[in-house]
């Protein structure tokens, strides 16, 4: 199964991250409290190895400044938490990069619009609290038992911990699972928790 770690701020954690078997970290640009400059990420990104995603998130950012800090600091994919359109999302995909729009699962009705993006990644999330996502709340999994149909390149995310992981991969079969607060203690990425996680989503 393959694990994206999000929120990361840290050199430190990004490579730990890496060691236990993350296939993917994620660095916030969005108003949020794990929000990281251009300049921090660009740093921690020169030093990941080039199988590793590098994705993007962030929310309704204009598509010119999206697009200047994903050059910047090297991004591999855009992960959008807005309310971006379909044509946004291709403008982004139509210079380069892979993009995971992020979807809140609040009723069956929101299944539908996973179809809606094309040959975007889909994350499926919680809905948002605070901020747009990263709320560390789950929803239920049941609404997802005939999407794996319908997009087969799901990413699950909200509120998974090292202790629900594998009964969510059973029920949704996901293409990858999606992590943050979960892997945290008071608001800080914890390396043993981040490897708990990975070990339980294998």
């Amino acid at each position: 199964m393959k694990v994206k770690i999000c929120g990361i701020v840290s050199e430190e954690i990004a490579q730990q991250a890496i060691v236990y078997g993350a296939d993917a970290l994620g660095f916030v640009f969005a108003v949020s409290k794990r929000r990281i400059s251009s300049e921090k990420a660009k740093e921690i990104i020169k030093g990941l190895p080039s199988n590793v995603w590098k994705v993007g998130v962030f929310v309704d950012e204009p598509i010119e400044s999206l697009l200047s800090i994903a050059k910047e600091v090297g991004l591999t994919h855009v992960q959008l938490h807005g309310d971006e359109s379909k044509a946004y999302c291709k403008k982004i995909a139509s210079r380069g990069y892979e993009v995971i729009k992020a979807i809140e699962m609040k009723s069956e009705n929101d299944i539908n619009l996973i179809c809606e993006y094309g040959d975007s990644y889909i994350l499926v999330d919680s809905p948002r609290g605070k901020y747009h996502g990263g709320n560390g709340t789950s929803f239920d999994w049941a609404l997802l038992q005939e999407i794996e149909s319908k997009h087969p390149r799901m990413i699950l995310a909200g509120g998974l911990t090292a202790e629900n992981v594998k009964a969510a991969i059973s029920q949704c079969a996901p293409y990858m699972v999606d992590v943050s607060s979960g892997v945290e203690i008071d608001g800080k990425k914890s390396p043993s928790k981040i490897k708990r996680f990975i070990e339980a989503a294998n």
